[in-house]
């Protein structure tokens, strides 16, 4: 039995691990990394759920090692966090994408609404396993692929900075392994990336600030 649970909330590949190296590999290198260790899986798994915005910052930091480049990152964020600047108004001519995770990695499915009504426009999984970067990476490349059949420039909304990252320079980073178990994901992302490098569009692909607008129309409500 584990000693502590880290959770990581935003990091390579966001979840909960039970040793210090292993959350330490998905926090290296990671610019702006979220993530704590707790004393039992429950407290990681309630602090997990919650989300960073009610636990990250509340207490001592996670480390527990000598300084690295995350947890150096981590302090420096920390004491000194940048003033946010104002999110502006929602384009509700729009379409929002979001992932429903049970698992990371585990089963993921997507889907894309209309943001002003709520109405689903495209769904799918669940996929067998996969994590919920991978599924927010597919729910943006599968609505600008709806969009551009649908000759229409609306602008896609995310609520995941990871995949609007891999979107925007059409790779993904991941330490997800290529098996059995996660052929269908793969097969959906490799499918997603070739598509990128083919297509171009006129679509505006956005953060959707959570923080200010509440919770994206696409969301399972998993947190």
């Amino acid at each position: 039995m584990a000693n502590k649970y880290y959770v990581v909330w935003e990091g390579h590949q966001p979840g909960i691990y039970a040793s210090w190296p292993a959350c330490q590999a998905q926090v290296n290198g990671y610019a702006d990394a979220k993530y704590k260790s707790y004393p039992s899986q429950a407290e990681a798994e309630r602090a997990y759920r919650e989300g960073w915005k009610k636990n990250w910052g509340q207490g001592k930091a996670s480390s527990g090692k000598s300084a690295s480049t995350a947890s150096a990152k981590f302090a420096s964020s920390k004491a000194a966090a940048p003033k946010s600047k104002p999110a502006g108004e929602i384009d509700y001519d729009s379409v929002s994408v979001d992932v429903g995770t049970r698992g990371n990695p585990g089963p993921v499915e997507y889907k894309g609404v209309d943001t002003r009504t709520g109405d689903v426009i495209f769904s799918c999984g669940p996929i067998p396993n996969g994590t919920n970067n991978l599924g927010e990476f597919l729910a943006i490349v599968h609505a600008l692929a709806h969009l551009k059949k649908e000759g229409s420039t609306k602008t896609v909304y995310s609520d995941s900075r990871t995949a609007l990252k891999w979107v925007k320079q059409k790779e993904v980073m991941t330490t997800l392994p290529r098996n059995e178990s996660t052929a269908e994901i793969w097969t959906l992302v490799d499918r997603a990336l070739m598509w990128l490098k083919s297509n171009s569009y006129p679509n505006k692909v956005l953060k959707w600030e959570t923080e200010e607008w509440g919770e994206i129309k696409a969301d399972y409500g998993r947190k």
